[in-house]
C-alpha cells in the first residue's frame, strides 16, 4: 500500500515543493529588498550631515524610504501568518 500511495501522491508532493522554493525564494527577495532600504537610509543620514541635502530634502526621502520599509515589514508578518496556517494544516492532516 505504501508504494502505490507513494506513486498517487508524488505529483502532489511535487507541486508542493516547487511552491515552496518559490515562497522561498519570494522571501529572500523581500529581504534583499529591505536591505537596500536600510543602506539608502543610511546614505541618506550621511547626505544629511554632510549637507550635501536640506533637512527638508532629508525629511522627505525619509519618509518615502520609511514607508516602503513600513510596507516590507507589514507583507513580511502576513506571509508569516500564513506560513503558521500552513503548517497547522500540515499538522491536521
Amino acid at each position: 500500500m505504501l508504494l502505490v500511495d507513494d506513486i498517487l501522491f508524488s505529483p502532489v508532493k511535487g507541486i508542493n515543493w516547487i511552491f515552496k522554493k518559490i515562497h522561498e525564494l519570494a522571501e529572500e527577495e523581500l529581504a534583499g529588498e529591505a536591505d537596500r532600504i536600510r543602506d539608502n537610509l543610511t546614505e541618506l543620514y550621511m547626505q544629511l550631515e554632510t549637507g550635501e541635502i536640506t533637512e527638508e530634502e532629508f525629511e522627505q526621502q525619509e519618509a518615502i524610504l520609511l514607508d516602503r520599509l513600513d510596507a516590507l515589514d507589514e507583507e513580511d508578518d502576513l506571509i508569516g501568518e500564513d506560513e503558521e496556517d500552513e503548517e497547522d494544516e500540515e499538522d491536521e492532516v
